[in-house]
């Protein structure tokens, strides 16, 4: 079930590995677009505001185990490389503990705060209702996300994507079943899509853990010389720490966002919610490339093959770059038609607004392919802090003009829209400036 990515042609291997997390990646957010598509069409632009302003709150709560799971999968890839398996045991281990702390604080606190969470989110008087309604269950989903993405980064760093798509295709189906029977056939509202989601995640959860302990006992089997540290801790943590810092900002910068269209009503805020999902999941394959790209890297990393790191550099840009093209050139064609699956035709205003949205994001997604690839490098290199240096002024550029733009009357709701690429090309210019600047900072060199 292994995969050693560092042997074989460079191009053929990093896209084997890639593909399955970017088709992974794919069903994930049909659970999302399960939810959006029945609960427009079937509960009403309400409902579909609602559920779409916590989808924001979601991603930004998941982004924070992703993070610590993907810093976790980090190490564990640069001690596969390295062959060192009491440190990959111990490793495993530590952030296990970890993450499963994260898991418990962060759903007793989103539990206990939701009425300020809504508040926070600036959710309109007549849309609070069923915000509350959709969150109380969908935060019981957080243990389940915990489990999900801990075993998945374990897999993958160990060169294996197959898996955690098998259980996320199976999920996803079973996400959109329960979707129709709970909303159509049960009419249980937005509480029955939050639950329909909540079940396959805890499907793909737990089915992903068993899976891992039955078929890799030995990562987990209990030996004398391997133990928890608090050295293995404090590693797992200082990587973990810095890239859930850097997937915190991103997604609250979008947080903040949400607040803000939130303030332009129900219509920026339905057409908003659609139009989100067709742009995150048009853009996912280049995240899940560069998340593939780091996981490469780390491995040769963790074996110095420093020819294979250039190589996997020149191979990553170039399919980065020619598949952003292509998805700019898809979305800006099929705007109109993406927003009306999601929207019923007579509401001319809610997809218009979407349309403007994704042909101004849709336009350079090979930006945000770039910038997922240097987030990749620099966290696969050791460098995490510059990750979140790069997030930083990403989401700190478009959260700033957001606010700044849209309040002149002339620009309006667009000025939102148009803060999101100025953000990826000014984090693309420092990212590769700095790369080209301290060339000689990523000579593979002794780890200390």
């Amino acid at each position: 079930m292994e995969q050693e990515l560092t042997q074989g042609p460079v191009a053929r291997t990093m896209l084997r590995f890639a593909v399955p997390m970017i088709l992974g990646d794919l069903l994930q957010q049909c659970y999302n677009i399960a939810d959006t598509l029945i609960v427009g069409r079937y509960l009403g632009a309400d409902a579909l505001a609602a559920v779409g302003s916590a989808f924001a709150l979601m991603t930004f709560l998941t982004s924070i185990l992703l993070g610590l799971s993907m810093g976790s999968g980090t190490v564990f890839s640069i001690r596969f490389g390295q062959k060192d398996e009491t440190g990959l045991k111990e490793g495993i281990l530590a952030s296990l503990v970890l993450l499963g702390v994260c898991a418990a604080l962060l759903s007793v606190l989103v539990f206990a705060g939701i009425d300020g969470i809504i508040w926070f989110l600036r959710t309109p008087s007549e849309l609070t209702g069923l915000m509350h309604d959709y969150l109380i269950v969908i935060f019981g989903g957080i243990a389940a996300i915990f489990l999900y993405n801990f075993f998945a980064s374990l897999l993958r760093s160990l060169g294996n994507s197959v898996v955690p798509l098998v259980f996320l295709a199976v999920s996803a189906v079973l996400n959109i079943v329960l979707d129709l029977w709970f909303i159509i056939g049960l009419h249980m509202g937005v509480s029955g899509a939050a639950l329909a989601t909540v079940i396959a995640q805890y499907v793909s959860g737990f089915g992903i853990a068993v899976y891992t302990f039955r078929k890799c006992p030995e990562l987990f089997r209990r030996e004398a010389d391997v133990r928890f540290r608090l050295s293995r801790l404090k590693e797992i943590a200082g990587f973990s720490s810095l890239t859930c810092l850097q997937q915190s900002i991103m997604n609250f910068g979008i947080l903040a966002v949400q607040g803000l269209v939130n303030s332009f009503g129900t219509t920026v805020m339905a057409s908003f919610a659609a139009a989100v999902k067709i742009d995150a999941f048009a853009y996912l394959p280049v995240q899940d490339f560069g998340n593939a790209f780091s996981i490469f890297i780390a491995q040769n990393f963790g074996a110095k093959r420093q020819d294979r790191i250039r190589q996997g550099i020149r191979t990553a840009v170039a399919v980065s770059l020619s598949f952003g093209l292509l998805l700019s050139a898809l979305v800006w064609l099929f705007a109109e038609p993406l927003m009306g699956l999601f929207i019923d035709a007579g509401e001319t205003r809610v997809i218009a607004e979407g349309v403007r949205y994704l042909r101004i994001e849709g336009a350079f997604y090979f930006a945000i392919g770039g910038l997922f690839l240097l987030y990749g490098l620099y966290r696969a290199m050791a460098k995490p802090g510059m990750s979140v240096v790069l997030t930083v002024v990403s989401l700190g550029t478009r959260v700033a003009l957001a606010y700044a733009l849209s309040s002149i009357p002339s620009i309006g709701v667009a000025g939102i829209w148009w803060s999101v690429p100025i953000g990826w090309f000014l984090a693309d210019a420092l990212g590769v400036g700095y790369y080209l600047w301290y060339g000689s900072l990523f000579r593979m060199r002794k780890e200390r």
